[in-house]
């Protein structure tokens, strides 16, 4: 018997696809069309950022915000969209993160003055280089230490109490720039700094032969010098005749100094000096002592010190007011005299109070001298209606408004 074979089964093989070429192309286009898209996101949101951050800001006027010290990126840009500097905190705040990962520009504290619809980019801009306000504090030549602590203690952008009154002469009369909250002692320690090193090396430029010989000297001279005359190419004449009279041992009689004796670092004789004044024993009084007096009468600015170094070479002894706001210079008594009648007939006045009083000499001293200018005796109990100026016109010292 034939049996039938077994039937075979066969099984159809899987098809395989061939991958089409134009498939890789389309997912390249389409990667390449995302990476346009993202792009054309990217520069549409920087267009709009950077013209949201040059627009006009909201402010209507300059204003003055004062930013706190402890405050960070947030805070800052909160206070200012609530004091009407920016319009948003969110861009602002990117933008400044984006300044300090690039530029290292950190948002710095501070009083700051935004301008009138200032932009972002202005204000980040000014927060980034920290331009804030800067308020000058000036002091005049020949001021005295306490006026420059009471000028101080006047300056309500300064901040901090002044510890003690800075010794006679030790600060330099000069303009000082400082932001608000400025400490008043640190600030006192910058001009004492500011002096030491006008002083540095002036001892080795004493000149030869001076009367004067320490830097003490030199400060004290250079403090009477400023005091007595306001012109500033008159400060080596007047230098000159200081160092004439203390190299012939004739006293100084320089009224500054009796008026230092009497209200001291005040700075200021409310009345005319009286006979009684000139004939005080005070330590300070020239008219009185011999040599220079035991210390500044004032903080003698830079020119003055200058003038005691290098004072005009020229005889003078004396001087006296010569009605322009200067004086005229005399080599002897009788020059001098002459000098004192034209200053009378220049201020209109024959009061013959206005003669020349004798200078006391040392007894080492053969001349015997004048003062250095007319002298206005006044009785004790009330002085003459229109009295006459007691010496040289000084400088008027006002207080130099801050800006």
């Amino acid at each position: 018997m034939v049996r039938d074979k077994d039937p075979i089964t066969r099984v159809s093989e899987p098809v395989r696809f061939k991958p089409r070429k134009r498939s890789f192309w389309r997912v390249i286009i389409r990667m390449f069309g995302l990476i346009v898209l993202i792009g054309a996101v990217l520069v549409g949101a920087l267009a709009w950022a950077g013209f949201t951050l040059s627009a006009s800001g909201p402010l209507a006027a300059k204003k003055i915000v004062q930013i706190p010290k402890t405050a960070d990126r947030l805070a800052i840009a909160t206070q200012l969209q609530q004091e009407g500097v920016i319009s948003g905190t969110r861009l602002f705040s990117a933008a400044a993160l984006v300044d300090e990962q690039l530029r290292h520009a950190h948002l710095k504290t501070g009083e700051y003055e935004f301008p009138a619809n200032a932009s972002m980019a202005v204000v980040l801009s000014m927060l980034g280089r920290g331009d804030v306000v800067k308020y000058k504090v000036t002091i005049p030549e020949g001021w005295t230490s306490l006026m420059v602590v009471n000028r101080l203690n006047e300056q309500e952008e300064l901040d901090g109490q002044v510890s003690a009154t800075p010794a006679e002469g030790t600060l330099l009369p000069e303009t000082y720039v400082v932001t608000r909250g400025y400490p008043r002692d640190k600030l006192l320690a910058d001009m004492a700094a500011a002096q030491s090193k006008i002083l540095e090396n002036v001892t080795a430029q004493i000149q030869p032969g001076s009367p004067v010989k320490t830097k003490e000297d030199v400060v004290t001279l250079a403090s009477i010098v400023e005091k007595e005359t306001g012109v500033p190419q008159e400060r080596p004449e007047v230098a000159a005749v200081f160092l004439n009279r203390l190299k012939q041992h004739m006293r100084l009689q320089s009224d500054p100094t009796v008026i230092y004796g009497i209200v001291a670092g005040a700075g200021k004789l409310d009345r005319p000096i009286t006979k009684d004044d000139l004939d005080s024993e005070t330590p300070y009084n020239t008219y009185v002592i011999d040599g220079l007096p035991p210390g500044p009468i004032a903080n003698p600015g830079k020119a003055a010190i200058e003038a005691v170094l290098n004072p005009a070479n020229v005889p003078y002894l004396y001087f006296v007011a010569n009605g322009t706001g200067g004086h005229a210079f005399a080599s002897t008594l009788e020059e001098h005299n002459a000098n004192v009648k034209k200053w009378r007939s220049l201020n209109g006045s024959a009061d013959p109070a206005l003669s020349v009083k004798p200078a006391v000499a040392p007894p080492t001293a053969a001349p015997t001298t004048a003062p250095l200018s007319n002298t206005v005796t006044v009785p004790d109990a009330t002085p003459p209606a229109n009295p006459a100026p007691v010496a040289t016109p000084k400088k008027k010292l006002k207080k130099p408004p801050l800006p």
